[in-house]
């Protein structure tokens, strides 16, 4: 029902895997163990689980670190899945068209409303980038879909720019487990 009163600024979202312990055990290992091994295998999954997607698309926009953030871990798990996906589907990789222009907290362990506050207003696309991203079908790149609200962040800055759609390409997705009938 959430989606239905709120729904996402992008159109479609393909994951390649449910976030389960071992999706986690991935995704934590390519971000903050500097396992940049893992990210051709994780990106050729995505890439498969997104063919739909890519058959259609203009840019890659991988999800941006903000500097500060990059520079601690030394590179965007984003973007190290984006180059493979790139050379999988040939739809070119724009790196540089998205903009972190304000740090956010890590979304870990924040509600779904906070996380959404959090990355309000934080990614912007680049001036010089604005032309490109005109009237172009964009897919955004990231590690885990929880909320939704990094990559919906991310979407309405695209369409700000008038990209002509986004969608989302996503390695895990958490998905709740069903409730219980009452």
């Amino acid at each position: 029902m959430e989606a239905i009163a709120a729904p996402p600024a992008y159109t479609r979202a393909r994951a390649a895997v449910r976030y389960d312990e071992v999706a986690r055990t991935l995704v934590h290992a390519l971000k903050y163990q500097d396992r940049t091994d893992l990210a051709p295998p994780m990106g050729r999954w995505m890439a498969r689980a997104g063919q739909e997607l890519l058959g259609e698309a203009d840019m890659l926009v991988p999800v941006p670190l903000h500097w500060r953030r990059g520079w601690s871990r030394r590179y965007n798990q984003s973007g190290a899945l984006a180059r493979v996906i790139e050379g999988e589907s040939r739809v070119n990789l724009r790196g540089d068209v998205l903009r972190r222009i304000r740090a956010t907290e890590q979304q870990v362990g924040l509600s779904r409303p906070q996380r959404a506050s959090n990355v309000q207003g934080a990614f912007k696309v680049a001036d010089e980038s604005q032309s490109e991203v005109q009237g172009r079908r964009v897919i955004v790149i990231d590690d885990v879909l929880t909320s939704g609200a990094t990559v919906d962040a991310c979407a309405r800055a695209l369409l700000r720019a008038k990209a002509a759609q986004v969608d989302v390409l996503v390695f895990a997705r958490v998905v709740d487990s069903p409730r219980p009938p009452i």
